[in-house]
């Protein structure tokens, strides 16, 4: 099976080029072949390619610039999507596009279902929210794959930076009034290359729900990093008001994964199990040089 790839160095789109099984060619598209500020291009690319799925994993995920720059987020967050959808869906090609619990306003302490009103509460949402609409609005066979806090051992994230400060800092404050399940960037692509592949098999798509297990709060998150990684740095928990961003950040980031595991087999991922792969990664890449 062939697969086109939007994007090829994030989180995501690095994981699905590292764990893309046999028999299964991946073709991946950086900003000089699919720039999604230019979303006719990004439709061309998709109309030309030699594949029989689409995986969108770019997007714009500078939250906090999406606030003054929403006008070039939609442009990347939905417009694109929408563009890649609808060539997707001239030809007859499953689209699978990932999307944020940033949809829904955070409020609430259950977990978000499929049928919870969306209401997002900054740029960044509304601009995602826009891209989702625009992939179902194409017609053709897809998945909106909804997922939070994804970390990895590349890129920038939120492991990567406690790290840091762990290492540098005897203490820090982290807030602990935002809740949510951190997702491992890993388990995001298995699931993408999996849903890809029974999409093209014929199996129906929709919305569906990824995040990792057991739900925590940033600074339960950081508590578990830091001691994973043996660092004595104290972890002090402080509230979102002693925090304030440009963009408002959900209280409430729980997603209800059931739909996803019913449909697919794809289970909630234990994100502590993938937080040790991803410190051992990252020794050895320290060891690599």
């Amino acid at each position: 099976m062939k697969i086109l790839l939007i994007g090829r160095s994030g989180q995501v789109a690095t994981e699905i080029l590292r764990r893309a099984p046999a028999g299964l060619a991946v073709t991946a598209l950086g900003r000089e072949g699919a720039d999604l500020s230019d979303p006719a291009a990004c439709a061309r690319a998709v109309a030309g390619a030699d594949a029989q799925a689409v995986i969108n994993a770019a997007a714009w995920t500078a939250v906090d610039k999406a606030e003054s720059e929403e006008a070039a987020a939609r442009v990347v967050n939905a417009e694109a999507p929408a563009a890649m959808a609808q060539a997707a869906a001239a030809r007859g090609l499953p689209f699978v596009h990932i999307s944020t619990d940033y949809v829904f306003d955070g409020q609430g302490a259950a977990p978000f279902a499929l049928d919870h009103p969306v209401d997002p509460q900054n740029a960044y949402g509304r601009t995602k929210l826009l891209g989702e609409e625009g992939v179902r609005a194409a017609g053709g066979s897809h998945v909106v794959l909804r997922t939070s806090w994804v970390f990895s051992s590349h890129g920038a994230n939120f492991v990567k930076t406690m790290l840091r400060l762990g290492r540098e800092r005897g203490e820090i404050n982290v807030v602990d009034d935002q809740v949510g399940g951190p997702t491992p960037a890993s388990a995001i692509a298995d699931a993408c290359l999996s849903i890809a592949r029974a999409l093209a098999d014929g199996q129906p798509g929709g919305t569906h729900h990824l995040s990792g297990a057991p739900d925590t709060s940033w600074a339960g998150f950081a508590r578990v990093i830091m001691r994973e990684a043996g660092l004595s740095c104290r972890v002090n928990p402080i509230p979102s008001s002693a925090f304030p961003t440009p963009a408002r950040r959900p209280l409430n980031s729980r997603l209800d994964g059931s739909s996803l595991e019913q449909a697919f087999g794809i289970a909630k991922p234990d994100w502590q199990a993938a937080l040790r792969e991803v410190l051992r990664d990252l020794h050895a890449q320290a060891a690599a040089g």
